[in-house]
């Protein structure tokens, strides 16, 4: 038998029969089993008999969600891991790069995908099974599927002295009051909510969320709100961010307020010259360059 994959270590394991498919079976078929292994937030291990003869598309919650329900046409962020089912190979993943956002919507995610994730809860890990297709990949697919948060889900910190005051919408998006003070000459960092997540390291690909206001007047100047899907860069490319969000751990909301003389990376403007500025961070994730966890 070509494919067998042995599985490598994982606190958490499932043995998927594709017994739900058996209203539509006959008594004499054998149900075929998916053992999927891996940690929460680390990339899975697929063990089958490949190849898989899949004739109709199945899904299944390895486990389920415990956050926020998914609502149909607002954003998702997810990771992926897809095998030809075949012979077992990697298609393509997102763990050794950034998780993926996107409208929860057919358009946007396709039927199958679309189904997979109605109905379900930020913190699921699901697996789907989907036959080949014309208007798809032309082969039998197996596909992991982590529904990750789009927002910030810490724990309160007070913040001190000398920060503007920052609230929250119903969406989660931050709302900023501003200060009627001049603004602090250095770098000043604030958690707003503390997660408990791994913390940020320098060389980190981070996926956030994030709102720019200026310091004087509180224009607001970048959001990410406005369509609610996160962003991901190299904190390499952005220096303030990059010594702000160091050690703070994924889940957190964290205040920076920049002063001029840091560049603005990803989002520097002429308009913003010589201009302090506050952002409000979501870390949402935070990996290493081609790792896979």
């Amino acid at each position: 038998m070509r494919g067998l994959r042995r599985a490598r270590g994982g606190a958490v394991a499932l043995v998927v029969g594709l017994l739900a498919l058996a209203a539509c079976s006959t008594p004499d078929e054998v149900p075929v089993e998916i053992t999927v292994t891996g940690d929460a937030g680390a990339a899975p291990t697929l063990v089958y008999v490949a190849p898989l003869t899949v004739e109709k598309e199945f899904r299944e919650a390895i486990w389920a969600g415990t956050g926020p329900e998914l609502v149909d046409g607002a954003p998702v962020l997810i990771d992926y891991w897809l095998e030809n089912a075949d012979d077992a190979s990697l298609v393509r993943e997102s763990y050794s790069s950034s998780p993926t956002s996107q409208l929860l919507t057919e358009a946007d995610l396709g039927l199958d995908l679309y189904e997979t994730l109605s109905d379900q809860r930020v913190g699921a890990r699901l697996l789907q099974v989907v036959p080949g297709s014309e208007h798809g990949d032309p082969y039998p697919t197996a596909t992991v599927i982590d529904v990750l948060p789009t927002r910030a889900q810490g724990t309160p910190v007070t913040p001190g002295e000398g920060f503007p005051t920052v609230t929250e919408a119903k969406d989660g998006s931050p709302q900023l009051t501003p200060l009627e003070t001049e603004p602090p000459a250095t770098l000043r960092v604030q958690p707003l909510l503390r997660g408990t997540g791994r913390q940020v390291v320098a060389t980190d690909t981070v996926t956030v969320q994030l709102t720019g206001w200026s310091w004087t007047g509180g224009e607001q100047f970048d959001t990410t709100w406005a369509s609610g899907l996160p962003l991901s860069f190299s904190l390499q490319d952005v220096p303030a961010w990059q010594e702000g969000l160091v050690d703070q751990p994924v889940g957190s909301r964290v205040m920076l307020v920049v002063p001029p003389s840091y560049a603005l990376g990803v989002t520097q403007s002429e308009e913003l010259a010589g201009q302090t500025v506050v952002f409000v961070v979501d870390i949402l994730n935070a990996r290493t360059p081609g790792g896979t966890s």
